[in-house]
């Protein structure tokens, strides 16, 4: 009998409970921390509460659960009824009762060293011990619960300001004229961050210099997304004068137009604007009257607050900001037609630019991004890190792209171990200083412990040789003035496995002269041939909208070209991955329960054994996917879709979300892969490392690419230059 066996009762009993209500129980009635309990009753009260108006099912389930704990009542009923042993009065220490007390000689005989002894020791420290443990076990088995509801209730407190009112409340009009002469450098020489029951930072320092453009890395669940949120929201003591801009979440659409949603997003400037209005409105309505002394000092009054008005618009460049606008939307990738529609019309992703657009906008002091690169084409993120690297506030941005970083940084910081550690320089640098700085920290300790264990082996030979005493007892003061060095933490790796596939005869997948749109009067694709076999490594590039993700699904059969043939092998199996089928997981299954709804047929523990190849370990695989990362999400789709032992992969943005170490397995497992892989990305070094070929989607056209990825980046940046 184990806590599985019961986990699969209680949800064939009550199939909707939470998993981790499941987890609790079953794991508290296998638990010897109960046996001091009555278990059953108190699984009784939990499980009523679960079954309000099923008090039949609950004395069915207790029955069967009594079936299968018996033989642990029983064994726990045996130890109850043992003899127990006489417990003291007082708890003696019995290593100590042949010292005599230093106390003993004083008058009467008392023995002062006794009675503070007894007076200290009045817990029964073998309860205090399992009350210890049993409380420590319930912290953990609630930890993830509370960091997930944590999540939601923050979620509900954001929703309830608009952006507006979060502008206003965290950046003051006066910020901007309170700022002059003062420094824009943050540094916060100790922080603690928790979010829920989870500790993030522990006394860490942040230092920003005004004017650094900082990467912020770590693997993924490190807090980094928490860490931004916590400097977005001033819940870590950032100066009231510096103003801050958070891109986390894409905007909600409505009938406002992109490039008004842009303008509105400075919303000082929006209010003062329409105060401008307001204030020349109200002028115009006074000229009308006559020279009494009352209209007379309303105009003055006017005046004055429209002179002000005026020379703070003029402070924040409000003339020049329709064009400035434009600008950024055109970066981006927004035509002049798309920033004339209402944001409803847009998807999430070009959302996300917007809320992007009017973040660079707004030029705050400090600005915030978490992942910028995974809702943009390789054509926007090329403009994005040329517009970055002239970027004259404080930026600090969350990214997995090294490329990107390398491009954009002039500083990283390292989260991990509850602490920040600072690197001048890109991601590169960064890699090669903290190598270097690891293999001389594990080279010190190990020098170190050489060290030690040559003292300590004199030591143990000399110690009691009357003639070699007196040096045995130097080398003791030698190494007990040595510093304690902790052992060099051991660089965390990843593991992605795919399953070898079989050899089947080509052609395996073609298209031949396709031409497809979604209507005859809007051509996507036109003319299009490409031939894709086991050897394939083909990477895909293009604006949004040119037609990449419309061959990609042409490909795997769900589009049918208007004109043309796609010829397919009758025995090729096609693994497809998406983004959108990382969003759309089921939140109220565990990774396993997902894969055996998929494929089923498998033992717990092969599925289990399986999420393991794509590093969904331990009870993880047991949590509901709701309560996952995107990076574990990402890792259970790639599980499940190794599961279809497919000949070729198509994968569209499958570096979204997944961590540094997360993406080098990724590329890892693919080079090792013996079949063919078409992907869609915006990462230049995934981009690099994976494909041979680079083919463009541009012009109605799919064509092949002869140069690198970053010969294509200088050609859309000169491209855009040029652009009036």
């Amino acid at each position: 009998m184990s806590s599985l066996d019961i986990a699969q009762e209680i949800r064939k009993t009550f199939p909707g409970t939470e998993e981790l209500i499941v987890q609790y129980l079953s794991g508290y009635l296998v638990d010897d921390a109960g046996e001091d309990e009555d278990v059953l009753d108190i699984a009784q009260g939990f499980l009523q509460s679960l079954g309000v108006d099923k008090p039949d099912a609950v004395d069915r389930l207790m029955g069967r659960l009594r079936e299968l704990l018996s033989d642990q009542l029983s064994a726990r009923a045996a130890n109850s009824a043992r003899p127990t042993l006489m417990k003291l009065d007082k708890v003696m220490d019995m290593s100590k009762t042949s010292a005599m007390s230093g106390t003993i000689a004083l008058a009467e005989g008392v023995d002062l060293e006794s009675i503070n002894k007894s007076k200290a020791s009045r817990v029964d420290v073998k309860k205090l011990e399992k009350q210890e443990a049993k409380l420590k076990a319930k912290i953990e088995k609630r930890a993830r619960r509370d960091l997930y509801e944590g999540s939601k209730l923050l979620d509900q407190h954001r929703k309830q300001q608009n952006y507006e009112e979060m502008f206003m409340k965290i950046n003051s009009l006066d910020a901007a004229n309170a700022a002059k002469n003062k420094s824009k450098d943050i540094h916060l020489p100790s922080i603690d961050v928790n979010f829920g029951s989870n500790r993030i930072l522990s006394g860490a320092s942040l230092t920003l210099a005004y004017g650094r453009r900082y990467g912020l890395i770590g693997r993924n669940g490190v807090g980094k997304s928490t860490l931004l949120r916590h400097v977005a929201f001033r819940e870590v003591p950032i100066p009231a004068h510096i103003t801050i801009l958070f891109v986390e979440q894409e905007i909600v659409g409505d009938d406002t137009t992109a490039l008004d949603s842009v303008l509105k997003a400075d919303v000082w400037r929006d209010h003062l604007l329409k105060e401008e209005a307001m204030l020349n409105a109200k002028l115009g309505e006074l000229e009308q009257e006559n020279d009494e002394k009352r209209f007379d000092d309303a105009r003055e009054e006017a005046q004055t607050r429209l002179a002000e008005v005026h020379a703070r618009l003029s402070d924040m460049e409000a003339e020049s900001g329709p064009s400035r606008a434009a600008a950024l939307l055109a970066g981006l990738g927004f035509s002049e037609s798309d920033q004339s529609r209402p944001t409803r019309s847009f998807s999430g992703g070009w959302r996300m630019r917007l809320a992007l657009a009017r973040a660079l906008f707004v030029k705050p002091a400090l600005l915030l991004l978490d992942e910028p690169t995974n809702h943009i084409d390789l054509n926007a993120l090329a403009w994005l890190e040329d517009y970055l690297q002239t970027w004259e506030g404080t930026l600090l941005v969350v990214s997995h792209d090294r490329a990107f970083l390398d491009a954009v940084a002039t500083d990283i910081i390292h989260q991990h171990s509850v602490r920040l550690d600072y690197y001048k320089g890109n991601f590169t640098q960064f890699y090669s200083t903290k190598s270097e700085r690891e293999r001389n920290m594990r080279k010190e300790y190990e020098t170190q412990m050489d060290y030690r264990k040559h003292l300590q082996a004199y030591i143990d030979r000399w110690r009691y040789n009357a003639n070699r005493a007196a040096q045995a007892q130097s080398r003791i003061k030698i190494l007990e003035k040595l510093p304690e060095l902790e052992p060099p933490e051991e660089e965390e790796t990843e593991t992605f496995k795919f399953p070898e596939t079989e050899k089947i005869s080509p052609p395996l997948l073609q298209l031949n002269e396709v031409t497809f749109g979604y209507t005859p009067e809007k051509i996507i694709l036109r003319g299009t041939n490409i031939d894709v076999g086991l050897e394939s490594r083909i990477a895909i590039v293009g604006a949004n909208g040119a037609g990449k993700s419309t061959l990609i699904k042409l490909l795997t059969g769900e589009l049918n070209p208007m004109s043309g043939e796609l010829n397919r092998n009758g025995r090729l199996r096609i693994g497809y991955f998406a983004q959108h089928h990382v969003d759309t997981l089921p939140a109220a299954m565990s990774p396993v329960q997902f894969l055996q709804s998929k494929f089923p047929g498998k033992t717990e523990q092969e599925y289990r054994g399986h999420l393991g190849n794509f590093q969904i370990s331990g009870m993880t695989g047991l949590q509901l996917i709701g309560t996952l990362s995107g990076g574990q999400k990402s890792r259970v789709a790639f599980a499940a879709l190794s599961l279809q032992n497919p000949h070729i992969l198509l994968l569209d943005e499958p570096t979204n979300h997944l961590d540094i170490e997360g993406l080098d397995a990724l590329m890892a497992a693919l080079a090792s892969w013996n079949g063919g892989v078409i992907i869609i990305s915006h990462d230049e070094r995934f981009i690099t490392t994976v494909a041979s070929e680079l083919w463009v989607c541009a012009d109605e056209t799919v064509s092949k690419f002869m140069g690198d990825v970053q010969s294509y980046k200088s050609l859309i940046i000169n491209n855009a230059k040029m652009r009036p």
